[in-house]
């Protein structure tokens, strides 16, 4: 993760537009254990681009390992309404074993209240 993440921020240092160098940091920090900053770096992408479905799922699972989960319910109904849930598996790969459990134990549950909301209505 080091090592990808020095070659990211050239990147990143070469093209500050480079979206895929910036999600490769991210993610370089994020596997280092350095939390708060992939979240800034996320968040600063987000700003550039607020409808890309890869930076609001890294920003859902954040969210949700700091433990609000409104804001991490939030951020992933969006990737819903973007209708780009396709980057949520290779993201899966990225996240470290505690977390994919996480995520799959939040969207599973949310998915089940959903279905009983709507079975009742």
């Amino acid at each position: 993760a080091p090592g990808v993440y020095q070659l990211a921020s050239l990147l990143v240092e070469l093209d500050t537009s480079d979206e895929a160098s910036r999600i490769l940091c991210a993610d370089a920090l994020y596997q280092m254990g350095r939390v708060e900053e992939a979240h800034k770096l996320l968040l600063l992408a987000l700003s550039r681009n607020p409808h890309r479905s890869p930076i609001l799922a890294r920003l859902a699972l954040l969210q949700l390992k700091k433990g609000f989960m409104y804001d991490g319910n939030q951020l992933l109904k969006k990737v819903i309404r973007i209708g780009d849930t396709s980057c949520l598996l290779p993201i899966m790969d990225i996240f470290k074993d505690e977390d994919r459990k996480l995520m799959q134990t939040h969207c599973h549950f949310r998915a089940l209240t959903i279905l009983k909301d709507r079975r009742e209505d």
